[in-house]
């Protein structure tokens, strides 16, 4: 299974010849990022902002895609969405394996969803603070999850990302086993050893 962050919270997944992006962001809504131009055979959104919600700019090639997605309801904010709204919580199985992706995860989640995410094989975790769990609550809920792999996003490093968000360094000083790649795609397999993974942006 091959993991490609394009920047944010977004990803290009491909697993079994199928490909699905996660939480495209619309151009100009991310300080840093360039326009998401990407084909897939499904899209997949965490909630309606707009660095979230670029559907339009995912071009769907037509293709049914057989894998399975499952999902679980969350809050953008830990008082229950009266905040900032709902959130979903998605689990992609692919190849034998199970990738989570969080979405603007705002809170611990429930003991039902943590229970049914446990020991996934990657978990694609909010680190930032401010919209989302910071860098110390996304400690907590990464250990609660327990991932082999576990990728931050959403996080400001440089000149990417927004000013009120927390650096990727915030949260990688908490970590053990962090590995940093001169690529933005991870092959994820049954073999990959446990690590917190940090890819590079657009390379």
């Amino acid at each position: 299974m091959k993991l490609k962050w394009l920047g944010h919270s977004c990803f290009l997944i491909e697993s079994e010849g199928h490909t699905a992006v996660f939480d495209p962001y619309q151009d100009g809504s991310v300080p840093g990022l360039g326009p998401l131009r990407v084909t897939a055979d499904a899209v997949f959104c965490s909630h309606e902002h707009h660095d979230h919600n670029a559907r339009d700019l995912v071009t769907l090639t037509g293709r049914d895609f057989p894998l399975q997605v499952e999902e679980f309801a969350a809050y953008h904010d830990d008082k229950h969405g009266l905040l900032r709204g709902k959130n979903i919580i998605r689990v992609l199985h692919g190849e034998g394996l199970r990738v989570v992706h969080l979405g603007d995860l705002g809170h611990m989640p429930d003991k039902k969803t943590l229970a049914a995410i446990q020991n996934a094989d990657a978990l694609l975790l909010p680190v930032g603070g401010h919209y989302t769990i910071d860098a110390h609550q996304a400690k907590a809920v990464a250990d609660a999850v327990g991932a082999r792999v576990v990728i931050p996003m959403h996080y400001r490093l440089g000149a990417m990302g927004y000013d009120v968000i927390g650096t990727l360094d915030a949260f990688t000083s908490l970590c053990d086993n962090v590995r940093f790649y001169d690529g933005d795609t991870l092959e994820l397999g049954a073999d990959t050893p446990a690590q917190t993974a940090v890819m590079t942006y657009g390379k």
